[in-house]
């Protein structure tokens, strides 16, 4: 299991930092992270027999984090036409 989750969290590491072409990407390889300390959180909640409202509130702060980033997606797509990072002037 733990080497399910250094797999779940490396690999969604190594997206967010080499594939930077398309927002889309960017926010699935931080879900993949967001995923990774969920699990986290609960294996945590489980082993030192603490209640489950500590995961319950991260976990309403991840989804609302996901909502937010898919409406900066939507609102990027409408006034640019499309999602590459290129078309943004960030500097």
């Amino acid at each position: 299991m733990s080497l399910f989750l250094m797999y779940l969290f490396i690999t969604g590491l190594l997206c967010f930092i080499f594939i930077r072409n398309h927002i889309l990407l960017c926010l699935m390889s931080l879900e993949f992270i967001v995923l990774y300390l969920l699990f986290m959180i609960f294996i945590y909640c489980l082993m030192y027999d603490y209640s489950f409202y500590f995961y319950v509130l991260f976990m309403t702060f991840f989804v609302c984090e996901g909502a937010l980033g898919l409406s900066v997606l939507v609102s990027m797509i409408r006034s640019h036409g499309n999602d590459y990072l290129n078309s943004l002037m960030l500097w």
